[in-house]
């Protein structure tokens, strides 16, 4: 189907949090036109409300808003995918693409619930997309296309970076990026009640500490350098920063962190297969 959306119908199915923050981003980009795009959101006010904010057509009808899409975002929660899916099964074709941003719900577990032949993508973005800086890996079923691969990433390459992946690795990505602003949120924090404990104003320490983080991750993508050696560059001989090291290695920041990514990929195997 390419990777122009230039008048192509859209319909999100479920204009919550993570498919709002792309609905509103696409329109606001110019990618989608208003009267090409639909939503639908689970009670009439929030339809209405919505409606008004977007000026795009918003209701609570699934498959009122399937009919002629040639894109369908699936951006209800995990536990009603399934039902949602058989909603509208009857009245698609093959010509349509699915793009589901549902959390551990599996290409297959969506074809199975679809008339033969149609292409579903899974994308897993994060909370950041609100902002431009979102992280997105996208994966493909087993009727969809390059071609549908790359309007995808076209999609999300609006709301941040994208990455394609095989499906086997979506757990990994959802534990990592996806759940991973709750880390840096963590270490952020934390960060900013050292400068508290030192004395340093609340604001302060928070700015420098956001600003820093912000500053190193940017070093990284740029540069394209291991995190190891910009590190190395911190760290002078008998300097300051070797003994916060020291710290952060007896605290065993390190191990903790890897630990938490490993628990997280494997409870959202559990999510994905019961």
């Amino acid at each position: 189907m390419g990777n122009d959306l230039t008048g192509k119908k859209v319909a999100f199915l479920g204009a919550g949090k993570m498919g709002g923050i792309i609905l509103q981003a696409l329109l606001k980009k110019g990618l989608l036109s208003a009267k090409s795009t639909c939503a639908t959101v689970a009670h009439e006010e929030r339809a209405k409300a919505l409606a008004a904010k977007l000026k795009v057509k918003v209701g609570t009808n699934n498959v009122e808003a399937v009919k002629g899409a040639d894109i369908i975002v699936i951006g209800v929660k995990p536990q009603v995918v399934e039902e949602v899916v058989r909603e509208i099964s009857g009245h698609l074709t093959s010509k349509q693409v699915i793009v589901s941003v549902a959390a551990s719900v599996p290409t297959s577990m969506i074809e199975k619930n679809l008339p033969p032949n149609i292409p579903v993508i899974r994308a897993m973005p994060n909370t950041p997309c609100q902002l431009g800086a979102g992280m997105t890996a996208i994966c493909k079923g087993s009727h969809a296309s390059a071609e549908d691969v790359a309007m995808t990433c076209r999609m999300f390459d609006v709301v941040g970076r994208t990455v394609v992946v095989d499906e086997k690795h979506m757990d990994a990505v959802t534990a990592l990026s996806a759940s991973g602003p709750a880390y840096i949120y963590i270490i952020l924090e934390s960060l900013a009640e050292g400068g508290v404990k030192l004395g340093l104003p609340r604001d302060i320490a928070t700015l420098l500490a956001a600003q820093t983080t912000m500053g190193a991750a940017r070093v990284v993508l740029e540069t394209g350098d291991h995190p190891a050696l910009l590190k190395d560059a911190v760290t002078t001989p008998a300097g300051c920063t070797i003994d916060a090291i020291m710290e952060l290695e007896e605290g065993k920041l390190r191990v903790t962190l890897i630990k938490a990514v490993v628990k997280a990929a494997q409870r959202a195997k559990e999510l994905a297969y019961g």
